[in-house]
């Protein structure tokens, strides 16, 4: 877990750090076949990460139904923090019409966490098995492990995230100013008020606005 940690907090982009998650869950836990991580966004169901062919397949399933065990753990997550369904075989009255299609994507059991920090959710993390009883109650602590670790990181590849995109922003300003400034012989506040009033004219973002300065080598005139 400590290798896996390191691993995770290696990736150089959040979609990097899901799919490891997703990856790391199929290798080191016994019997899962399929991993995935679904959110729920506005009551719509979405797949950020998958390793394996069900996964996908699931979620849709579950977004059309608007029932599931993924669904419901990332939809409420001020309910229950974690799903096992030993035998996907049998009579499941909670989602009785995922079950039966679930069922025919080869689905035998499940299990999933949900992926947390203190302020925020990120999904769940769920784990399929083709054959009934693959995860039992142990499965759950080796879950919980790599959920734990999991939210960590991808909370970590979030803030990282958004910290190079706001550095590539304030560079990206940056130089278009410079181009304002040298071309139309302008000060530094005359020059970001040019790109203030053209993204606020064209309903543009800022970041875009110089992005386009930038590129086309000089400003608007």
């Amino acid at each position: 877990m400590a290798l896996l940690a390191r691993e995770l907090l290696a990736q150089d982009s959040v979609q990097g750090t899901l799919d490891k998650i997703v990856e790391s869950a199929v290798q080191l836990v016994e019997g899962c076949d399929a991993a995935g991580i679904l959110a729920v966004r506005k009551g719509r169901a979405v797949t950020l990460a998958a390793c394996g062919d069900m996964v996908q397949e699931s979620d849709r399933l579950q977004g059309e139904l608007c029932e599931g065990p993924c669904f419901d753990i990332a939809r409420r997550p001020d309910g229950e923090r974690v799903f096992r369904i030993a035998d996907m075989t049998q009579p499941q009255p909670d989602w009785e019409r995922y079950a039966a299609e679930a069922r025919k994507l080869g689905i035998g059991s499940m299990t999933g966490v949900l992926l947390y920090t203190d302020d925020e959710d990120f999904g769940a993390l769920n784990l399929y098995a083709r054959r009934p009883g693959a995860f039992g109650k142990d499965i759950e602590t080796a879950g919980w492990l790599l959920a734990s670790h999991a939210a960590v990181a991808l909370a970590s590849a979030r803030t990282i995230d958004q910290l190079e995109h706001a550095m590539e922003t304030r560079h990206a300003i940056g130089e278009a100013i410079g181009i304002l400034r040298e071309r139309h012989r302008l000060s530094e506040d005359d020059a970001f008020n040019v790109l203030r009033r053209i993204s606020q004219h064209h309903n543009v973002k800022l970041r875009d606005v110089a992005h386009k300065v930038r590129a086309e080598g000089a400003g608007p005139t």
